[in-house]
């Protein structure tokens, strides 16, 4: 039986004008500059799955996921959210419950909570502001969130600074839960804390989806943290997605160049002494992006045809992947991580 699609992006755009103003470039001379942050990412996620977007910083991930709650319009592309087109601003004006049903849990969480309101009314707002309950029934359910997040209900009557950085991203994840949403995005809800309180907070993320049936857009650039958390992967390089797949196909049979230098790029506990090609040089500026594939800079197996021609994602082994080498069968054999 198929899964029910939750979410579904088709060729995604999001570009920044960074230009100086008139004046200046009449002055000084020069155009406009455009950041093309995202440029024609497409993908679908599924009820209950955990879809994540993994790659350097700058490669754009992060901008999806803002695009995809809301805090940017898309400069083209659609966002298709349980059957509602939320790229559409009309029709996202139209079924406010859908956007109240998709939260987001942001990467620093001594940023996210306003310092000068106590937890239980940070957890309260969107339950106020949704009436979903009234009176005494708010400050049950602030508890109740509060406990099913390893938290006190008396933890309510503090301030945000009396926490740890765990502590506070979990104060982070109940007010996720307080709209009682069907679908988190995750922008790297770990990455600030403490490998330790990491692992505590993706083991309560899990049991939270499991118990819930909650859907995740997870975005990190750690590997390890995807590989324990995905139910697939998607790797983002300058504003594209490279290559998709379930997370044990991507990470045993890696497809793209840059994928595959991704996973080198995992420390070897094993010593195994294999061959590795860490990722090198520098990420191009999305300014002036490379022309064709974009990844022809820093990739040893370009030729003539990826620096002039755009590489389309195909479908190989189960697999979708955007590179002229795989599609010419010019690529080495993967020989694994612990090969």
């Amino acid at each position: 039986m198929a899964q029910e699609t939750v979410l579904q992006v088709d060729n995604l755009k999001r570009y920044f004008d960074v230009s100086k103003p008139w004046l200046s470039r009449v002055l000084e001379g020069g155009g406009r500059q455009v950041v093309q942050a995202v440029d024609g990412v497409s993908f679908e996620i599924s009820k209950g799955e955990t879809f994540s977007l993994v790659g350097e910083s700058g490669c754009g991930k992060s901008t999806v996921a803002r695009l995809i709650v809301g805090l940017y319009p898309p400069t083209d592309g659609s966002i298709v959210f349980e059957g509602v087109s939320l790229s559409n601003p009309a029709e996202r004006a139209r079924h406010p419950e859908k956007q109240a049903r998709m939260q987001m849990i942001f990467q620093d969480p001594y940023a996210s909570l306003n310092p000068r309101w106590r937890v239980g009314d940070i957890i309260a707002e969107p339950i106020r502001f949704r009436k979903l309950l009234e009176g005494g029934a708010v400050k049950a359910r602030v508890g109740e969130l509060l406990e099913q997040v390893g938290l006190s209900a008396r933890d309510a009557e503090k301030y945000p600074h009396e926490f740890s950085g765990g502590q506070r991203q979990r104060i982070s994840i109940a007010r996720a839960l307080a709209g009682r949403p069907d679908f988190l995005v995750c922008d790297e809800p770990t990455s600030a804390l403490d490998v330790s309180v990491q692992a505590q907070i993706l083991n309560l993320m899990k049991e939270l989806q499991a118990s819930l049936n909650l859907t995740y857009l997870f975005i990190s650039h750690n590997l390890a943290v995807v590989s324990h958390v995905s139910t697939k992967v998607g790797v983002m390089y300058l504003g594209r997605l490279v290559e998709w797949a379930e997370t044990r196909t991507l990470f045993n049979r890696p497809k793209h160049p840059y994928t595959r230098m991704l996973l080198d790029a995992i420390p070897d506990l094993d010593m195994s002494g294999r061959a590795r090609t860490p990722v090198a040089g520098e990420v191009p500026s999305p300014i002036n992006p490379p022309s064709g594939c974009t990844f022809h800079t820093r990739c040893p197996f370009a030729t003539e045809r990826c620096r002039a021609e755009v590489p389309q994602a195909l479908s190989v082994d189960g697999q979708n992947v955007a590179c002229h080498a795989v599609e010419e069968g010019r690529l080495p054999e993967w020989r694994g991580l612990a090969a």
